[in-house]
């Protein structure tokens, strides 16, 4: 098994990528801590991993808030005695135009999307310098490398995680922590469920591979960075997009 007896934290695992990520990563030997603010879909997806087999558990989680993202590290460390891997899944948009959109709508994503990163990473960053290993994955977006109309505040803030990912590569590389982000495409979950059918087929066209991407693939990304083969992967930027962005 490629993850066998590591420990990882994947937030926003009651859901969509990170469900289908917390189950894979269980299945391959991982203990699993499944943080998200959904106690329903998290207690779910838990209660998944342990009906197969798998060692894993909820943790209530809104990355927002600093105070939670330390107790999540602390509930872990307490069941599992270490911390190996963390994925940084959570996110959320709340599209509009320049013009229409407020302060609350851009401060909400940014609070969510790139604080929510800077709060988890800083909570168990510690931990991981002093087991003098670990592995960080960011989620960014190809958004946040070609922008996207309707998504200014969604852009501003994973293009802010390629930014984190790069810059605490360099700081962290030297502890023995490597610092990696997944750009997904359009990906099938139910954050996209709502999206006109006539934008899904403009999407696949536009997709070299034409098709679109389902949680499993960027899931799988996230297994590879997670693991020792990518033990020499430090600060990339790995696009699950079909070719969107070539």
């Amino acid at each position: 098994m490629r993850l066998e007896n590591k420990v990882a934290i994947i937030t926003g695992g009651g859901s969509g990528i990170g469900r289908e990520a917390a189950l894979l990563f269980a299945k391959e030997g991982a203990k699993v801590v499944v943080a998200d603010v959904n106690e329903k879909g998290g207690e779910e997806t838990a209660a998944e991993i342990r009906k197969n087999g798998g060692d894993g558990f909820f943790a209530k989680l809104d990355v927002t808030n600093r105070e939670q993202s330390r107790q999540v590290v602390k509930d872990s460390l307490g069941k599992y005695g270490r911390i190996d891997v963390l994925i940084n899944n959570a996110g959320i948009t709340q599209d509009a135009l320049l013009s229409k959109m407020t302060e609350e709508q851009w401060e909400r994503v940014i609070d969510v999307n790139l604080k929510g990163v800077f709060n988890c990473i800083q909570a168990l960053v510690e931990v991981m310098v002093n087991q003098g290993s670990g592995a960080i994955i960011n989620t960014s977006s190809i958004v946040g490398i070609n922008g996207n109309i309707g998504q200014v505040n969604y852009a501003a803030t994973k293009a802010g995680v390629i930014g984190v990912t790069k810059t605490l590569a360099k700081e962290l590389g030297k502890k023995g922590i490597r610092v990696n982000a997944v750009a997904p495409g359009f990906i099938k979950t139910p954050m996209t469920s709502n999206v006109p059918d006539k934008i899904l087929e403009t999407m696949k066209e536009k997709t070299p591979l034409r098709m679109l991407g389902e949680a499993r693939d960027v899931a799988y990304a996230y297994l590879y960075l997670a693991s020792d083969e990518a033990r020499f992967v430090n600060g990339a930027v790995l696009c699950v997009d079909g070719g969107l962005v070539i």
